[in-house]
């Protein structure tokens, strides 16, 4: 039944070459379950709930992706959006994290429905290349400045705004050493380096005092605090509809981009031949209304799951392996409960410097398209909002390409996005 549910007879070299290639995607993906929890019980969520959530929503989105798609794919909460609920949609715009699970619950069920009705492909057709990478490169700048402020590497200051803190303190070295020990363990091909980075800082942290031990292993702590919390109606509030926007258009990019992107360097998708990126696809949507209802940002596909491929997965099999080891996690929550933001902010600012990459992928030649693409990326961070750097580089890409005489050049679905964006700053103004 197994063989069957997730092709292995066909493309599988061997039960255990899958069960390989899914230990070594949950090594690489795991930290989220130290880093979501850190990050969303800012917004007064209860972190031990919040852990479970987290655990409990990549295993039942792995799970749907292994056995509806049969893709050797992980899903967990997604790196971005969690900052952006919890900065930006609770800590800079003041709406309660309940109304935020809302609106991820909506986003959610907007992108089922763009999904099955093919929408969705519309979107990502429309979209300008330059665009979707400067929105991930943005992104990886807003996790960045959070990591460095969560660090204390970064501070306040009223006369520039931003200074260099005072780096010869515990916590920054810890986190200035965790960062070292990431990216030398990666640069290596450690499997697992960003969980072993994260874990030897918290290690270290308790060792000199910075941090109280809780305990490794234990019984689960309830999800209760946050399980069905969501206020579906208090989301639709005028003032979340350009979040529920943001949480859509992200998602379309982040969770497709990952989803080709892996499945095509596993040999899963072929020109001419059919492939599941459909299922795919409606998997990933399933996942994020269901880890609303579980209580966590949106849930999306993981592009650590390219070194389980890189391992030999090529089957559902591989994404089964990694639901059942976030299962298996849901033990360690005194562990993470432990772990300081000494230790995730590291974690985040390597992240952050690996979505730096996309941008080379910007044609940069071209004023039109460059300009606008520094615009998104830049406002993410400086304005602490990954809407506000949608909404300015959606904006600037219309009005540049109009007025340089490219206007046929603009997609429909990029004037949409456009237009929306600006009747949400008129709506604020007003």
């Amino acid at each position: 039944m197994l063989q069957k549910s997730v092709e292995l007879d066909v493309r599988a070299p061997s039960v255990k070459t899958e069960v390989i290639a899914g230990v070594t995607t949950f090594l690489t993906m795991s930290y989220i379950i130290f880093v979501n929890p850190e990050i969303l019980s800012t917004t007064g969520m209860d972190r031990n709930a919040v852990f479970v959530a987290t655990c409990l929503a990549a295993a039942l989105g792995s799970l749907i992706m292994g056995l509806v798609a049969r893709w050797p794919i992980g899903m967990a909460p997604g790196m971005g959006l969690n900052a952006f609920f919890a900065f930006t949609v609770v800590g800079a715009m003041g709406f309660t994290w309940q109304q935020a699970l809302g609106a991820v619950f909506i986003s959610g069920v907007i992108f089922l429905l763009l999904t099955v009705s093919g929408v969705r492909s519309w979107l990502i057709a429309g979209i300008p290349h330059s665009m979707r990478s400067a929105i991930a490169a943005g992104i990886g700048l807003f996790l960045a400045i959070i990591a460095l402020k969560n660090a204390d590497i970064v501070v306040a200051n009223k006369a520039t705004y931003v200074t260099l803190g005072d780096v010869t303190r515990m916590g920054p070295l810890l986190a200035i050493l965790g960062f070292f020990i990431i990216a030398g363990l990666d640069s290596l091909k450690v499997r697992g380096a960003i969980l072993i980075g994260i874990l030897v800082i918290t290690v270290l942290s308790m060792l000199l005092g910075v941090t109280k031990f809780n305990g490794i292993v234990s019984m689960p702590p309830s999800i209760l605090p946050t399980f069905l919390q969501l206020d579906v109606m208090g989301a639709l509030h005028a003032g979340l509809l350009h979040v529920i926007l943001v949480f859509v258009l992200v998602e379309v990019f982040d969770a497709t981009g990952t989803l080709i992107g892996v499945a095509k360097r596993a040999g899963l998708i072929e020109e001419g031949q059919p492939n599941r990126l459909g299922r795919a696809l409606l998997a990933d949507s399933t996942a994020i209304v269901a880890g609303s209802l579980l209580g966590t940002s949106s849930t999306t596909a993981y592009v650590e799951s390219a070194s389980g491929v890189q391992a030999g997965g090529r089957t559902g099999l591989t994404a089964v392996v990694v639901a059942a080891l976030f299962i298996a996690a849901l033990l360690f929550s005194p562990l993470a409960g432990s772990v300081p933001a000494y230790a995730t902010a590291p974690a985040l600012l390597y992240v952050a410097c690996l979505m730096l990459r996309e941008l080379v992928e910007i044609e940069w030649e071209d004023v039109t398209d460059a300009a606008p693409a520094a615009l998104t990326a830049l406002m993410m961070p400086f304005t602490y909002s990954i809407a506000n750097g949608l909404a300015f580089g959606f904006i600037s890409y219309a009005v540049l390409k109009t007025v340089t005489g490219r206007a046929r050049e603009v997609h429909a679905a990029t004037w949409l996005v456009a237009a929306l964006f600006i009747v949400r700053f008129a709506l604020v103004a007003g």
